[in-house]
């Protein structure tokens, strides 16, 4: 069974060397006591800052309520 999740945050794969946006997002949202972590969505190569256990709204878009996809990895 799937919990639900929001997506707080979206951050290109192709950042800068050396910089880490979503894991520095991801970090400051953990010091405010939220249960989020950073996962990779390969189709679209972006990090993305996800809260667990949500009601399963993208935040950052329209888009509505999210899915798992199978084969989907976990990112850094």
């Amino acid at each position: 069974m799937v919990t639900g999740r929001t997506v707080l945050e979206r951050f290109p794969a192709g950042g800068p060397r050396g910089s880490w946006p979503a894991e520095e997002f991801a970090h400051a949202r953990r010091q405010e006591g939220m249960p989020v972590e950073v996962v990779m969505d390969l189709a679209t190569d972006t990090f993305l800052v996800i809260l667990r256990g949500a009601d399963g709204v993208d935040r950052t878009s329209g888009r509505g309520r999210l899915s798992r996809a199978p084969g989907r990895g976990r990112g850094r």
